[in-house]
């Protein structure tokens, strides 16, 4: 038996927790894992489509960026996409699940364009556009605090009363559109008064949307309200003991959930598409929660992460062009590669995988000893471009600030210089000469 305990080994692998890393190595993870994405979709774009990578890469960056038109498309798809997502975010902080963000700009969006349905024509287009803003935000304000209430309450589970509120604002929606299409298309008439005042293509829900993640993030980082919902987050018990009404803060967050809602609602009847549809969302509420977590609830990271998102699904989209294909699950499955690669880097940030082995420092298993034989060169070789690419960005910035020193202090010598000459030209006495002057008459 002791013979036995003595032959034990430990496990081959451990899993160990970082201390820290540096933000170079946490890019460097990113970019491995946009690599490796990259490289398992062209296996199964060629595999199932025949598609080569290079039409492949070409299809991501022209379907954002080919044309005019498609640079205002992205922008517009990720200002709404992040305004989902800044609708969200507090009450993930808070860790209330709220995932009812599709429901609660759908009824904020039904609620501006009824304003419109029934008051086009009676009252000015700029005072209606005010009146569905309004509208539109007490309407989202609604369907977000309702389950708040419950959760409040009678600690309902968040999650499934948020679920099922987006199809109870699908089904009216769709009474909606029954009871009021004209000529049994099923469809509504398209209506453009009390339209929002639009700059240059979708120029304004973008500025809206800028302007909205900046006083996002100044909530949640630098107010009382931030700080306590946070709180709520950390710790429910904590943060009744230092005497926050936990019940309070879900409720006034939930507020300002459904009020961004109903807001991004708005933009989308008045802004956009100024008629109103079960499908006005195109379920950017769901996709919206993978923007927050791959974000780590950080407001400017989620810019990144939304552009991500839409970046494929542009690309994706403009691919299936490319090629004819018809089959519109491609979009659906390469965007899930790269989210599921993007997501399982973060393990690696912040886990470490150690190896047993041997008395020779080498691994105890041969499998895993011929990975690390092929994968440590291919890997030191990137890290190698990584940080040369670095230390030359370095070098341009740290030889341009020493230029700009040089400069100003030749500039300075100059001025210097000038001066002195002037006040020899006009035999007027420099002050250091002055007082000697003064001390010799003395």
């Amino acid at each position: 038996m002791a013979k036995n305990i003595n032959k034990q080994k430990d496990p081959l692998i451990h899993i160990v927790k970082r201390d820290q890393i540096t933000i170079g190595k946490t890019i460097g993870i990113k970019v491995m894992a946009l690599l490796l994405a990259f490289i398992v979709s062209s296996i199964l774009l060629a595999a199932n489509e025949g598609c080569n990578p290079f039409t492949f890469l070409g299809s991501l960056f022209s379907g954002s960026f080919g044309s005019g038109l498609s640079i205002w498309t992205t922008l517009k798809d990720l200002a709404i996409l992040l305004g989902l997502g800044l609708a969200l975010l507090p009450a993930f902080k808070m860790k209330f699940w709220n995932i009812g963000a599709d429901g609660q700009a759908l009824m904020g969006a039904l609620m501006a364009y009824v304003c419109i349905y029934f008051w086009h024509g009676k009252i000015p287009s700029p005072l209606l556009c005010i009146i569905c803003l309004i509208v539109a935000v007490s309407a989202g304000i609604i369907w977000a605090v309702i389950p708040a209430l419950f959760k409040a309450k009678w600690n309902t589970n968040e999650t499934l009363f948020t679920l099922m509120m987006n199809y109870v604002a699908i089904q009216l929606v769709a009474i909606f559109i029954n009871a009021c299409s004209t000529g049994g298309s099923n469809t509504l008439p398209v209506l453009y008064e009390g339209g929002l005042p639009m700059i240059h293509e979708y120029l304004t829900p973008i500025l809206i949307v800028a302007a909205l993640t900046v006083v996002v993030a100044m909530y949640i980082r630098h107010t009382k309200h931030g700080f306590e919902l946070s709180l709520v987050g950390e710790s429910v018990n904590t943060a009744k003991y230092v005497g926050i009404n936990v019940k309070k803060v879900v409720i006034r967050t939930l507020i300002v959930s459904g009020a961004i809602c109903g807001l991004i609602g708005f933009i989308l009847t008045n802004g956009l598409n100024h008629v109103v549809n079960t499908g006005s969302t195109g379920n950017k509420g769901f996709t919206a929660i993978i923007v927050v977590w791959l974000a780590n609830f950080n407001p400017y990271y989620m810019i990144l992460t939304a552009f991500m998102v839409v970046f494929l699904q542009r690309g994706t989209s403009e691919l299936l062009t490319v090629i004819g294909s018809t089959n519109d699950s491609i979009t659906m499955i390469i965007t899930s590669i790269f989210i599921f690669f993007i997501i399982g880097c973060t393990f690696f940030s912040r886990y470490k995988i150690m190896f047993r082995r041997n008395e020779e420092d080498k691994i105890d298993n041969k499998f895993f000893r011929f990975l690390e034989k092929v994968c440590v060169p291919v890997y030191n070789f990137f890290a190698m471009i990584y940080y040369g690419i670095g230390r030359g960005i370095k070098k341009i910035f740290v030889h341009k600030k020493k230029d700009e020193n040089e400069k100003a202090d030749s500039t300075d010598t100059s001025n210097s210089e000038v001066v002195e000459e002037k006040a020899e030209d006009t035999n007027i006495p420099m002050p250091e000469q002055e007082n000697l002057d003064m001390k010799e008459g003395e």
